[in-house]
């Protein structure tokens, strides 16, 4: 590709952004236009090394690298889970770790151990979804939340929920625990399936650097 073409990288809101950079800088990327926290700008250059960077809400990471408005994107395991959508995840940047879980009051361990038809609330349907029909062969109601979802069981709206858990602190003082793990969680990078066959040496190598980088901090 010509060496005229920007790399543009899709980072998630926040925290993920702030550790992506820090992580990018430390291999020698730096965007300063990114330092102003005022700035209204919605997409920062960095002309030198022809990268572009925005962020944007976590959910439409995925969705800026599938449809090739990023090439690279960084966002939690979670939300790629949930997305779906069609990209390259190419590696684990070993930050933001966190599980997903099945969590409640103790008594409901016994209605998982049985299979019984149950009423989980999360605000991770897809996950929720694939984790009860297609690993524990359950049938159960999914309900959709967008907030507290350690409501559901306090208030009678649920039974279990489906959640990110990092420390539980959360969850003892709402008198709910882990009841079963789904998987691990921490922030990955991903590529547009198109990009990664365009502009695989300049991709590879940022790959390599970030691995070697991870290997060296262990």
């Amino acid at each position: 590709m010509s060496e005229d073409r920007y790399l543009t990288f899709a980072l998630g809101k926040g925290r993920l952004a702030d550790k992506t950079l820090a992580l990018l800088e430390q291999i020698g990327i730096t965007c300063e236009e990114m330092r102003d926290k005022k700035s209204r700008k919605l997409i920062f250059v960095n002309e030198e090394k022809k990268l572009k960077f925005f962020l944007s809400k976590g959910p439409d990471v995925p969705t800026y690298v599938e449809y090739g408005a990023a090439d690279i994107g960084v966002v939690g395991k979670d939300t790629i889970l949930e997305e779906n959508r069609r990209a390259y995840e190419v590696l684990d940047l070993g930050f933001g770790q966190c599980r997903m879980c099945v969590c409640g009051p103790a008594p409901a361990r016994e209605l998982l151990l049985h299979h019984e038809r149950i009423r989980v609330a999360t605000k991770y349907p897809v996950i929720a979804k694939d984790y009860f029909y297609n690993k524990k062969h359950q049938t159960v109601d999914i309900i959709k939340l967008n907030g507290s979802v350690e409501l559901g069981p306090i208030v009678g709206l649920s039974d279990v929920i489906v959640d990110i858990v990092e420390t539980g602190s959360t969850l003892k003082e709402n008198g709910l625990e882990v009841l079963e793990e789904i998987c691990p969680l921490s922030a990955r990078m991903i590529v547009n399936q198109v990009s990664m066959q365009m502009e695989t040496e300049r991709i590879r190598s940022l790959i390599f650097q970030l691995k070697q980088l991870r290997e060296t901090s262990q």
